[in-house]
This record gives C-alpha cells, sequence and structure tokens, in this order.
C-alpha cells in the first residue's frame, strides 16, 4: 500500500496533541514481527517525541490521538484509566437490527494468537449501541465504549448476533454486492472480491480534554471504503 503523508491525516492539532485519521491497513504501533511501516514511526518523522495514547486495530480506520510531549501523554493516559474520553465509532453489522442506547455488559478475557472472547472470569467490559440507519440487510451501528478491552465491540456486536461485516474472526461474514445487486455481471474467468476487504469498523469521534481543561471533539471522516459501502447499502432498504 502507499504510505500517506502524516500531514494529511490530521484532524487536530495544538501545542500538546495531535488527533490523525488512521487509514485502514496500517498499524497504530510496531507489531511483534518485523519492521512494516505504522502510524507512530510516521509521526515521528515530524515530532521527535511524540507517543500513541491508545491504539486501534490494523483494519479499524478513525480518530486516534497521539501526544507530543510526556505531560500531554500523561493527562490522556489518565482520562483513559478514569473512562473520562468519550469514544464513537461506527460499524456495518450483518442483520436488521432496531436499538437505542442497548447497553452490552458482557466481560472479556484474551486468549493467545490474538483473539478475545467472552468469559464470565474476563475483564468488565460495556458497550453502548445504537442504530443510525437499518438497510434491507445490514445496520449501520453507533457503538460507544465505556471500557477499553481487546476487540470489545466486535465481540458484543457478536453477542447481539450483528457481527461486523467483514470480521470472519468473529462470525461476521464478507460482503459481496451480487448478494443485493440482481444484475450483478463478473467478467468472464474473474472472481467476485469482498465489497469491503477488511471489518467495517470506523473511530468516529473522539472528545477528551486539553491541558487547559478545555474539552475538545475531533470527527474523523469515513474512509473511501467505508464511505462507499454505506453509500451502496443505503440504495438498498
Amino acid at each position: 500500500m502507499k504510505l500517506p503523508e502524516f500531514k494529511d491525516l490530521i484532524l487536530f492539532e495544538d501545542e500538546d496533541y495531535v488527533v490523525i485519521n488512521k487509514p485502514p491497513f496500517l498499524a497504530t504501533l510496531d507489531e511483534r514481527f518485523g519492521g512494516a511501516p505504522n502510524i507512530l514511526r510516521l509521526a515521528r518523522e515530524h515530532y521527535d517525541d511524540i507517543q500513541a495514547c491508545h491504539r486501534l486495530d490494523k483494519e479499524t480506520s478513525g480518530s486516534l490521538a497521539l501526544a507530543k510531549n510526556p505531560a500531554a501523554y500523561r493527562h490522556l493516559a489518565m482520562q483513559f484509566e478514569d473512562r473520562q474520553v468519550k469514544k464513537i465509532y461506527h460499524a456495518v453489522s450483518w442483520g436488521v437490527h432496531e436499538y437505542e442506547g442497548l447497553e452490552v455488559d458482557r466481560s472479556i478475557e484474551t486468549t493467545t494468537k490474538g483473539k478475545a472472547r467472552l468469559a464470565y472470569k474476563g475483564k468488565p467490559a460495556v458497550t453502548l449501541v445504537r442504530t443510525l440507519e437499518a438497510y434491507a440487510r445490514h445496520t449501520l451501528l453507533e457503538c460507544q465504549p465505556i471500557t477499553g478491552r481487546m476487540h470489545q465491540i466486535r465481540l458484543h456486536l457478536a453477542y447481539l448476533q450483528a457481527p461486523i461485516v467483514g470480521d470472519t474472526m468473529y462470525g461476521g461474514d464478507n460482503f459481496y454486492l451480487s448478494s443485493l445487486k440482481k444484475k450483478f455481471n463478473m467478467k468472464q474467468g474473474e472472481e467476485e472480491q469482498p465489497f469491503i476487504k477488511r471489518f467495517a469498523l470506523h473511530a468516529r469521534q473522539l472528545t477528551f480534554s486539553l491541558l487547559n481543561g478545555e474539552k475538545v471533539t475531533v470527527e474523523a471522516p469515513y474512509p473511501k471504503d467505508f464511505r462507499v459501502l454505506v453509500e451502496n447499502l443505503q440504495q438498498y432498504r
């Protein structure tokens, strides 16, 4: 993939923080193996002491906060610890669902190989879910994680039998346009590709306090793949 220009990702910046719109398929930090490019490496080409204050899964796009200095990092880290940061995600799920502020309260534990599962003896995990738009076979959901467990939204939506489109790890099949479009023709010898080549989860909004106590809310526009998915589903209600 072509690496983005870091400055083109910036949604908000002051003397302490940078909030970016993280593209999909780019890890936040170094992964366990190899020296693949990541957000922190790109950021450190421009800011010497910058640190990621949280992380998004590699496939997840959207608002990600980085701190330019240790004091700013500590300030936001405390807000995350005290659950004072408001995070809003949008997800496209399988099935037609009507939720209005539904609270999912199911504990989560991590397992081997980078997976997690619902478990009675796991760590407490709470997510608020509401419907934004319903389509013929899918739903655009707003998810607000109150806690920050690994794969929390993905697991909680799977629990609701509303798995995320493309999240094959947790029961969300890939979406093919031919399943909705009756006159869908492929060229001979071609194989239809999934409409979105990742799980359809986007960190839409982030609200936190700056060092001076002022609250800031940053909203991340949908990347092209998520936006085009939603626009196509809107044609089938």
